[in-house]
């Protein structure tokens, strides 16, 4: 896959197709991979150009070393207390690697998707560089408020659950996270689950990541009050059973922005199963098409 210098740092990254372009920004410590492939096909197929990337600190993108951060639940309990979290980069700095990578691309503007975390970018990126965007799409994401952050106790014990430390680990992991926060209305493909987690594993093992990045979404605070000015055309997708980043999260995702759309999944849970792309794609398709 090719790389490309973005905003100081270079970004690993994917097109698929040839159509309008459409930027997929991934959650935290997640890689380009996890936008499933037969997701992106199905997205193509609509007419669009498919871009999805390895956010910073992620994949084969660059990692921020020697960045301090605190430990991943010292920070978690400081952000739940209202206290001040110390962060090398923010979402602000995540947004603008977003950007680059348009800039690298000779790509003036896009429709932007992003899941969980990479909602929180995609709404970063709408706020700070709107004439970049076509449209916005937030996926099980919230808009920055603390209160909406805190999912079940078991779903954080698995997003916050000690890294693996071998491949067999990793694929085990995945399977016990997505068991505690994955979809209930819809069949999990637990052998893709396991495959995909080891080719992940494979492909770019650095957890370091994931504890920088969960310091700069709680350092970035929120973005609700300058949500409210926003006049990018915005789809909010939430599933009804996402018990990491609660539908709460979503609605007020979609409440914040004037003139959003919302649009709740029955039995979606903090993933994107496959027997949820056909509304998914569907949903994202209809939104952009008048900007087509």
């Amino acid at each position: 896959m090719p790389r490309a210098q973005a905003n100081g740092i270079d970004l690993e990254y994917e097109c698929i197709g040839d159509g309008v372009p459409l930027l997929l920004i991934m959650g935290i410590g997640a890689q380009l991979i996890h936008w499933p492939g037969g997701l992106c096909e199905r997205l193509v197929a609509q007419g669009f150009k498919v871009i999805r990337f390895d956010n910073r600190d992620t994949g084969l993108s660059t990692k921020i070393e020697g960045a301090p951060t605190h430990k991943t639940w010292t920070m978690v309990t400081r952000g739940l207390l209202g206290l001040q979290v110390e962060a090398p980069y923010t979402l602000d700095d995540m947004a603008d690697d977003a950007v680059g990578l348009l800039d690298a691309l000779k790509i003036e503007r896009a429709h932007v998707v992003g899941a969980s975390m990479g909602g929180m970018i995609a709404q970063t990126m709408a706020l700070r560089h709107p004439e970049r965007l076509f449209t916005l799409t937030s996926i099980m994401s919230h808009p920055g408020d603390i209160k909406y952050a805190v999912g079940t106790p078991k779903s954080l014990l698995r997003l916050l659950a000690p890294a693996p430390t071998n491949r067999n680990e990793a694929m085990d992991n995945a399977i016990a996270f997505y068991a505690a926060t994955g979809s209930t209305g819809f069949e999990q493909d637990e052998v893709m689950i396991r495959t995909r987690a080891g080719h992940a594993f494979d492909r770019c093992f650095y957890p370091q990541g994931f504890k920088r990045q969960m310091a700069a979404i709680l350092a970035s605070g929120s973005r609700s009050q300058a949500l409210k000015y926003l006049r990018v055309p915005t789809l909010v997708i939430h599933g009804s059973a996402d018990c990491l980043i609660r539908p709460a999260g979503g609605r007020a995702t979609a409440q914040a922005i004037p003139g959003a759309k919302l649009e709740i999944v029955e039995g979606m849970g903090h993933d994107l199963p496959e027997g949820a792309w056909p509304l998914v794609v569907a949903a994202i398709s209809q939104h952009a098409q008048p900007q087509r």
